[in-house]
């Protein structure tokens, strides 16, 4: 009886202890979010060149996985000083206000072994939103150094004026010069960390 009592002690107990998530820190260097929007007949792309970001990704069991991603408005780069000051002022991003974009996860479901629905907070300029993100997982590789590097992507559609850009110009042929619909699309690499934290 007494081993009985401690086998169904130990099982409870490994039931009780959190399991182990891999986590991985964005490498901004090889991370790319990019956007696209229509300026009156063609499209303007930037993207954003400081981004960082962690994830504890729970292989045995996604839905306990998190996801946290960060851009400084501040760093978006579309190729043209005067457009990218514009977008840093208030009109915009207002970058001295709202320094940064944030998505924080709250809930993933796994599609298949790599196609995955992240569910999550958007943060642009104060206006936080739910949405759902199609996330790719592409592999792990790792690198000559022998850090372990792991890709994702992932990309949305917003309407910007959502989360509160609504600076606009009409033209005299009728419609507005920038478009409300932003194509999101992100490229991202992290790196693995050494040691698994416990998930909650």
């Amino acid at each position: 009886m007494l081993r009985n009592a401690l086998v169904t002690a130990g099982l409870l107990g490994a039931l009780a202890t959190p399991a182990l998530a891999d986590t991985y820190t964005v490498d901004k260097q090889h991370t790319e979010a990019g956007f696209q929007v229509r300026h009156l007949l063609t499209k303007v792309r930037g993207t954003f060149r400081d981004v960082s970001g962690s994830i504890a990704w729970d292989k045995a069991d996604p839905a306990r996985s998190t996801v946290e991603f960060h851009l400084k408005t501040a760093s978006v780069d579309t190729g043209v000083e005067q457009r990218d000051n514009h977008l840093r002022s208030q009109d915009f991003f207002w970058a001295e206000k709202y320094p940064e974009i944030a998505f924080v996860s709250t809930k993933v479901v796994a599609k298949s072994k790599d196609q995955f629905e992240v569910t999550g907070n958007l943060t642009i300029r104060g206006v936080t939103k739910q949405i759902t993100l199609p996330v790719s997982y592409l592999g792990e590789q790792k690198d000559p150094w022998g850090n372990t590097k792991a890709g994702f992507e992932t990309g949305i559609t917003i309407t910007r004026q959502d989360f509160g850009l609504v600076w606009n110009k009409a033209i005299e042929t009728g419609g507005f010069l920038v478009g409300d619909e932003v194509q999101i699309a992100v490229n991202l690499e992290a790196a693995k960390d050494v040691a698994p934290v416990p998930t909650n």
